[in-house]
């Protein structure tokens, strides 16, 4: 696989004094009563946006918020990150109502140096997500140059992301040259053993990532809802777990290619079950063909918990996407907990595909001790799949 740093056009390699710099972040943050909930993407933007305040560019940022469908919806607009990022920074946030129009050139006519512009969620215009050329023409003409530091985004094909690059010059921000440094200590050349742990509510979404890293790891861990989707094609009685019959003759596929690798598929042998996803509903711990029929796996168990950590101890390159049960509701959080902290005490080079998976890292306090933390889950599988990411190639010579 080619090192995703080859041929990367950098921010810092180009002079940004009195240019005017189209700036794509990624600000999907949550919001509670009004506020950032969580603020570590903003954080993760402050570097690159630093870095052009300091050499006197003009930093205009664009960012989507959610799923508005194309349409202005009011719960979704950016003041609260505006706010958010002025405090992080330390500097003046404009932020603007709209994305183009008089009122966004008018803004950045009268910018005021040292400060930052903020357009309107992007994905209130449908064309942003249709990538459609006219709208792409639009962002652009804002600025004289364009930086993605959107990593989450990269394999979107969207108008802030990929249209943009067709008439600015296009180059990568620094979180996402950061991220593509730590992703490729395990596309290039990982350190075996190399183990994937892979979870998450829903075996469609991993099914595909599990294909192809059976070509690159030496053993895979399956936890979450897509454990018992897994087991239930190979014959086992699940109970009332909910499962995706029509994935059976994939997995049964993914499982005999994982043979003939010799790369062993590790499934849980217990689990916590419950009749209802509840905090305070009655727990049991059962081995797998005991699941009753009026009961949900939703954890891994105490001995598969064991079995996975002796796993992940003689591992030496580690990556982990989905959770291993539903670690919102305390009954069934202690799977993703142990898994993390087994990760944050290796020696092992360890990663966490973002989304989800990060959030529960750090929601049960085991993110510390973790080597890198993605921004991003779509991207970052993608990447260690080794697709291709339409909006990276685009910053590219």
């Amino acid at each position: 696989m080619a090192n995703l740093l080859d041929r990367l056009r950098r921010v810092q390699d180009v002079a940004v004094e009195g240019k005017r710099v189209v700036v794509r972040v990624d600000y999907n943050v949550p919001l509670a009563d009004g506020r950032v909930a969580d603020d570590s993407r903003i954080r993760a933007s402050l570097p690159t946006l630093e870095n052009i305040l300091e050499r006197g560019g003009v930093p205009i940022l664009l960012t989507h918020l959610g799923r508005p469908e194309g349409k202005v919806v009011e719960g979704l607009r950016l003041d609260p990150v505006a706010q958010s990022l002025g405090e992080l920074l330390g500097k003046p946030v404009q932020k603007l109502n709209t994305c183009v129009g008089d009122e966004v050139t008018q803004a950045i006519d009268e910018w005021e140096p040292g400060s930052v512009i903020l357009l309107e969620n992007v994905r209130f215009f449908p064309e942003e997500t249709a990538n459609e050329a006219g709208f792409a023409r639009k962002l652009a003409s804002l600025g004289d140059l364009f930086v993605n530091d959107a990593f989450a985004t990269l394999h979107r094909a969207h108008a802030s992301t990929l249209g943009i690059a067709d008439y600015l010059p296009a180059y990568a921000g620094l979180l996402i040259q950061k991220e593509i440094e730590a992703l490729s200590r395990l596309t290039d050349s990982p350190d075996h053993p190399y183990v994937a742990i892979i979870g998450g509510k829903k075996a469609r979404s991993k099914l595909g990532t599990l294909r192809d890293l059976v070509d690159q790891v030496d053993a895979v861990l399956i936890g979450g809802g897509v454990a018992f989707t897994f087991l239930r094609a190979l014959g086992h009685n699940v109970g009332g777990s909910i499962v995706d019959e029509s994935l059976f003759d994939e997995i049964l596929t993914i499982s005999e290619k994982a043979k003939e690798k010799n790369v062993p598929i590790v499934l849980p042998s217990d689990a916590v079950v419950a009749a209802e996803l509840t905090d305070s509903v009655e727990t049991a711990v059962v081995q797998i063909d005991d699941i009753p029929a009026d009961g949900m796996g939703l954890d891994i168990g105490p001995e598969t918990i064991a079995l996975f950590r002796e796993k992940v101890a003689t591992a030496r390159s580690i990556m982990w996407a989905g959770p291993m049960g539903a670690f919102e509701f305390s009954p069934f959080s202690a799977g993703t907990a142990e898994i993390g902290q087994a990760l944050s005490q290796s020696d092992a080079f360890t990663v966490v595909g973002g989304g989800e998976t990060g959030e529960a890292v750090k929601k049960l306090g085991v993110a510390e001790g973790i080597s890198w933390i993605s921004t991003g889950g779509g991207a970052c599988l993608a990447l260690l799949r080794g697709k291709s990411l339409p909006a990276l190639e685009a910053l590219r010579d």
